[in-house]
C-alpha cells in the first residue's frame, strides 16, 4: 500500500463498512478501445482486476461483494466477444478457486445459469461445491442475470404455487434468497444506470458512480468510494 493509499485508508471507519458491496464492472471494452487494443483485451484486464480489488475488499473486513458479470442483455455483443468473457470467467475460476479455499471464501454464482455454456457451468458447480463450507468472506458472480428476468420469474413460480406471498414468501423466489440486500453498490466508467441489476435487492441500496473504466479501478478508488458511503446518513424511509 503506497502512502497515499495509506492516508486514505486511515480515514475509514473500519466499524462503519457496508457489509455486502456490489459492484457493476462497467467500462471493459472502451478501456480497451482507448488504448488500441482488441474488446477481449479490455475483458481480460478487467477481470485480473477482479482478483485485485477482492484482496482489497477481503483486507477490509467487508463479509460480501457481488459483480455483475455478465447480463441477459449481454447476448447482444458478438460472438467471439461473448466466448472470450467466457473463458475468462471459466479460467478464472480454475486458477483461482484453490486461493478462495485457503482465505475461507465461499464463491456463489447466480443467473440463468443453465444458458451457460456446460462446461463453464461445471467450472461453476466445482468452485461453488469446492468453497460451500467457507466463512470469512462471500464473493457472488451474477452471470447470465437480469433484475427484471429474474423478478419475472419469482412470479410464476408463485403463481405455479398458487399461494400469496408476503415480502419474505416472495424473496425466497429470487435467485439471492439467502443473501442480503447490497448496502452499497458502485458503477464504474461513467455510467449513471443501474443496467437491469438487482432490481428487487437495490430498493435501499447506496448507489455511486465513478468515471473510472473497471480496469483501472484501483483500491484508492476503492477507498475514495467508502468513505463516500460513510458520509451518508441511511434512512430507510424514516425522517430521523
Amino acid at each position: 500500500m503506497n502512502n497515499s493509499s495509506t492516508k486514505i485508508y486511515r480515514k475509514l471507519d473500519l466499524s462503519r463498512l457496508p457489509k455486502h458491496l456490489a459492484i457493476i464492472m462497467d467500462g471493459n471494452g472502451r478501456w480497451a478501445t482507448k488504448r488500441g487494443l482488441p474488446r477481449n483485451m479490455g475483458h481480460k484486464a478487467g477481470c485480473e482486476n477482479i482478483k485485485r480489488i477482492t484482496q482489497n475488499i477481503y483486507d477490509l473486513g467487508i463479509e460480501m461483494v457481488t459483480f455483475f458479470a455478465f447480463s441477459t442483455e449481454n447476448w447482444k455483443r458478438p460472438k467471439d466477444e461473448i466466448d472470450g468473457i467466457f473463458n475468462l470467467i471459466r479460467d478464472y475460476m480454475n486458477e483461482y478457486k484453490d486461493e478462495y479455499l485457503e482465505k475461507d471464501v465461499k464463491v456463489m454464482f447466480f443467473g440463468e445459469l443453465k444458458d451457460l455454456p456446460q462446461d463453464l457451468t461445471k467450472a461453476m458447480e466445482d468452485i461453488m461445491e469446492k468453497t460451500k463450507n467457507c466463512k470469512k468472506m462471500t464473493v457472488n458472480f451474477a452471470v447470465n442475470y437480469g433484475g427484471r428476468s429474474e423478478i419475472l420469474r419469482a412470479v410464476n413460480k408463485a403463481i405455479k404455487g398458487r399461494k400469496e406471498l408476503d415480502f419474505n414468501g416472495f424473496e425466497e423466489l429470487l435467485y439471492t434468497r439467502n443473501l442480503p440486500d447490497p448496502d452499497f453498490v458502485i458503477r464504474t466508467s461513467g455510467e449513471m444506470r443501474i443496467s437491469n441489476f438487482m432490481l428487487y435487492q437495490m430498493a435501499y441500496s447506496e448507489l455511486y458512480f465513478t468515471k473510472t473504466y473497471w480496469p483501472s479501478f484501483n483500491n484508492k478508488d476503492l477507498q475514495h468510494a467508502l468513505i463516500n458511503f460513510q458520509k451518508r446518513k441511511r434512512r430507510f424511509g424514516n425522517i430521523k
